[in-house]
């Protein structure tokens, strides 16, 4: 880090900062990962402990984060991610906007500076304003969290988190915060006492994720993580043949397989020694995936970034759908099986785009690389735009850009 630039901000600010650079994220890309959707995000919450203290936080906090509060109430793990986001609705959809979501991972390691990260980091309440955030796209907000420990053990189970303008980062809201936490610890102290004599102390272990997760999105090789908390980067060949396994879940012929993964469907004598390859990497990383022949198909769930981005365009988050597909799945892969699914995913987000008839998240998806040339969406964009509204002439110097 620069030393004019550590001179400049707060001590707790400045080592977070130097963290993400160790971890050489780069403060312009940065986008939270959707590590967690559908049954997986509703698995992590149901086996985590601070699920039976959710009425006190709801009490406490969300009550008073709701319409028009401009507070957005968040909840996560251990690890960062996300498992609940309540509060202004307004807010919480602006917030889609940098993926601050059910599911997302917000750990230093993920998007650096941010309260939630930085509180795990450093194992205390921090508060975040504005511009100390690492992340551009994060820096227009401010927040305070602090970290949710084990009643009995003192071992970090969580973060609670408050996000919004520079009001959630006042002096008086990290005090109210940190009682809001002792007051959820107290509870979860109760609710184990209750669980005792029921199902001893084997109760006190934290619980482990339930699946799987393989991250792609924007990267040519996958990062996975298995349930024992072990993760890992696969090799070109091995991330596209993990995807393809985990969106054709019903299973694959090894002649199919070979077809998506080399083009050629008679490679099925160079497909079996790469799967073979594979299942050895997996046997230290995540042996319960297998995979499995005659079809090859995984031997458990396994949860990946895309198929979050699926899962958010089916619950009608578009905007974050858009922010999380970013530059797609293993982007540098050419295989034709990568290639079908990108279009599978671009075709649903485009399609769920044009029926929302919003002229903001029509303009964001045209100006991603999918739909720069879309000339259908950039018309949709023109129509849904206000008469008067100043955006219109960019909407029209693109498609008369187009057409000529």
């Amino acid at each position: 880090m620069d030393e004019g630039v550590s001179r400049r901000v707060r001590p707790v600010v400045g080592a977070s900062w130097q963290r993400a650079e160790q971890a050489r994220l780069d403060p312009e890309r940065i986008v939270a990962p959707l590590l967690l959707d559908g049954p997986g995000l509703e698995d992590a919450r149901r086996s985590h402990p601070i699920a039976a203290a959710l009425p006190v936080i709801r009490q406490l906090l969300v009550r008073e984060a709701e319409q028009d509060s401009r507070v957005v109430v968040a909840v996560g793990d251990a690890r960062g991610r996300l498992l609940w986001v309540e509060g202004d609705p307004e807010l919480r959809r602006q917030a889609e906007g940098m993926l601050f979501v059910p599911g997302a991972a917000w750990a230093e390691g993920d998007v650096g500076t941010s309260a939630p990260g930085t509180a795990l980091a450093i194992g205390g309440g921090v508060q975040i304003r504005g511009d100390e955030h690492y992340a551009f796209e994060v820096k227009p907000w401010s927040c305070t969290a602090v970290p949710v420990r084990d009643p009995e053990t003192g071992e970090i189970i969580g973060v609670l988190d408050v996000t919004g303008g520079d009001q959630v980062a006042a002096p008086h809201v990290l005090p109210m915060l940190e009682a809001t936490v002792a007051a959820v610890e107290r509870e979860l102290l109760i609710e184990r006492l209750r669980e005792s004599s029921a199902r001893g102390r084997s109760r006190r272990e934290r619980p482990r994720p339930a699946i799987p997760s393989l991250r792609i999105l924007g990267r040519d090789t996958g990062e996975l993580t298995g349930t024992n908390g072990r993760s890992g980067t696969l090799s070109s060949r091995h991330s596209e043949l993990l995807t393809l396994l985990a969106w054709h879940r019903e299973g694959l012929s090894a002649e199919r397989l070979a077809e998506l993964v080399y083009g050629d469907a008679a490679s099925t004598v160079t497909l079996r020694a790469e799967m073979v390859r594979l299942r050895r990497v997996l046997a230290s990383l995540a042996p319960e995936l297998g995979p499995l022949a005659r079809p090859y198909r995984l031997a458990a769930p396994l949860e990946t970034d895309i198929g979050g981005v699926v899962d958010l365009q089916r619950r009608g988050a578009h905007r974050a759908a858009v922010a999380a597909y970013g530059g797609g799945p293993l982007p540098g892969s050419a295989a034709p099986g990568l290639e079908e699914l990108r279009d599978d995913v671009v075709a649903r987000l485009r399609e769920a785009l044009l029926e929302s008839g919003s002229a903001d998240l029509l303009i964001a998806w045209g100006e991603t690389e999918r739909g720069a040339f879309d000339d259908e969406i950039w018309r949709a964009a023109l129509h849904a735009l206000p008469p008067h509204s100043p955006r219109r002439a960019q909407v029209v110097a693109r498609l008369l850009a187009l057409e000529s």
